[in-house]
């Protein structure tokens, strides 16, 4: 199902019908400020498991999750004033910051040395779900089984048909991953240069 969302101001009845559709443990392919994702609630184990199927992927690789904001994040992510200062200046944007994961999060979702990668992208339709769901939304890019990205909505519903709840189409998205910088123990590392300045910690 194809759902076409106003990507400046989304319809809060579309995101209420999205919203549902995640709470009843469905799958969506929703825009953000990189790449289209995959997402469900990260409460839902089933949903979570069977996105690990269609990405083929190892269970050992959690994936990331997007929340509404930073209060958001302090719910999910041990989060120092060192790590809350520097999000407060990238956030929202093309960033996954690496945390420690706090007890909210579930097991599957952490990595073996307990961290989380968190996103906040600048997009309003994402940020819009995450805020009324009231929790993350699991967050992978939408790629075929070769591994490459979908650049529009309707190939990604041509793909995965009936394997998705819903398709949002918000329009245009930039295609160019996120930056990946990790936070640990407040000691900035950049995993991955992707989108968005990172000069601040180099």
């Amino acid at each position: 199902m194809l759902i076409n969302v106003n990507p400046d101001n989304p319809q809060p009845r579309l995101i209420s019908k999205i919203v549902e559709i995640l709470k009843n443990g469905g799958i969506i392919a929703y825009p953000t400020d990189t790449f289209y994702g995959l997402g469900c609630d990260i409460m839902n184990k089933k949903a979570i498991e069977h996105i690990y199927l269609l990405k083929n992927r190892d269970k050992k690789q959690p994936f990331s999750f997007i929340c509404a904001d930073l209060k958001h994040i302090s719910e999910y992510a041990k989060v120092s004033n060192f790590a809350y200062r520097n999000m407060k200046r990238m956030l929202p944007g093309p960033y996954t910051v690496i945390l420690p994961g706090s007890k909210m999060v579930p097991k599957m979702m952490l990595t073996k040395r307990k961290t989380a990668g968190i996103r906040v992208p600048n997009n309003n339709i994402v940020l819009a779900i995450a805020r009324e769901l009231g929790h993350p939304i699991l967050s992978t890019s939408a790629t075929d089984d070769s591994g490459e990205i979908f650049s529009e909505p309707s190939f990604i519903d041509d793909h995965f048909g009936t394997n998705l709840d819903a398709v949002i189409d918000g329009g245009p998205v930039p295609g160019v991953p996120s930056s990946v910088i990790s936070l640990i123990d407040d000691e900035p590392e950049i995993i991955r240069q992707g989108a968005g300045d990172i000069s601040i910690f180099e």
